[in-house]
């Protein structure tokens, strides 16, 4: 194992609101080092997850531990070695985004104006602002201000990092900027993407695990995930709704999406289940949606 090697362990982590709401039954998850993708429909559970793993809000019951530290109650000394990028944030519309980031490493206690100078700068340049160091955070894009966001979240150098739902908004242009950002930032760290998007955790992280309504609904590699997948999944297209009608009474369907006006059915299948079915390449959103369906007949 490298010397580098940091796990986030999630063991039986459990959440209800006042409101009754469970967002979290029993979750157990164990995360290493490198990116992993956190991937749910919304209201899944997936930032009460990220705010309880982030010191934020307390959960009903269960543990977290990472890097030898009880998540759950040290959390001052989690907060020191980690960084959060929460789905919104407020930023002082007319204070630049140098001004910002140098305020924001004083509160992180980088008190030493020298070492907080050369982060500023560093993490300026890695993001792509320093032409825009100088300009108010109210002017700034989605995707330049997303890319302030990781700035700060990077101060000081977690050994953590949580991105709760980051693309959302973004044009296709800045998520690509963004996603790249993200795989940039290295392998000695474990950072969470979580988020709705498959196709973000489909380009970025190794491992990763579906959440629905606050259940654990699958764990691993995209990759095997979708090898488990093919040969199994099959689609058609039609024009007649009723047809599709007829087909959800009989077959286990994935999705359903609009191609040129007409609608595609993706149907999981061990053999070919009827005319005009052909055979498909599977993708992480077969893998996604098969997880949902499944979880929803159960």
């Amino acid at each position: 194992m490298p010397e580098n090697q940091l796990t986030l362990n999630i063991s039986n982590l459990s959440k209800t609101y006042p409101n009754g709401v469970q967002a979290l039954k029993s979750l157990t998850l164990s995360i290493g080092t490198n990116m992993f993708g956190l991937v749910g429909p919304n209201g899944a559970g997936k930032s009460t997850l990220m705010r309880t793993v982030a010191t934020l809000q307390d959960a009903d019951s269960g543990e977290v531990s990472f890097d030898g530290l009880d998540v759950l109650h040290q959390k001052d000394a989690v907060r020191r070695i980690l960084g959060y990028l929460p789905q919104e944030f407020g930023v002082y519309p007319k204070m630049s985004a140098h001004d910002m980031l140098d305020h924001l490493a004083v509160m992180k206690g980088i008190l030493k104006r020298g070492e907080r100078k050369e982060m500023v700068e560093g993490l300026l340049q890695q993001t792509n602002l320093w032409d825009v160091r100088k300009k108010g955070l109210g002017t700034f894009s989605g995707g330049m201000k997303q890319r302030f966001g990781i700035a700060q979240a990077l101060l000081g150098n977690p050994k953590l990092l949580i991105v709760d739902e980051p693309t959302a908004g973004l044009d296709p242009t800045e998520r690509n900027r963004f996603l790249n950002l993200l795989s940039s930032i290295g392998r000695n760290v474990i950072v969470i993407l979580s988020t709705h998007i498959v196709a973000d955790v489909r380009e970025l992280c190794p491992q990763m695990a579906i959440i629905s309504q606050g259940d654990l609904l699958l764990e691993g590699s995209p990759a095997q995930s979708i090898d488990a997948l093919r040969g199994r999944i099959w689609r058609k297209t039609m024009a007649d709704a009723a047809e599709l009608t007829e087909l959800e009474k009989t077959l286990h369907i994935v999705s359903t999406h609009l191609v040129a006006g007409l609608t595609e059915v993706r149907v999981y299948a061990e053999a070919s289940p009827g005319s005009g079915f052909t055979l498909a390449d599977a993708d992480l959103e077969d893998v996604y949606f098969r997880n949902l369906s499944r979880s929803q007949r159960n």
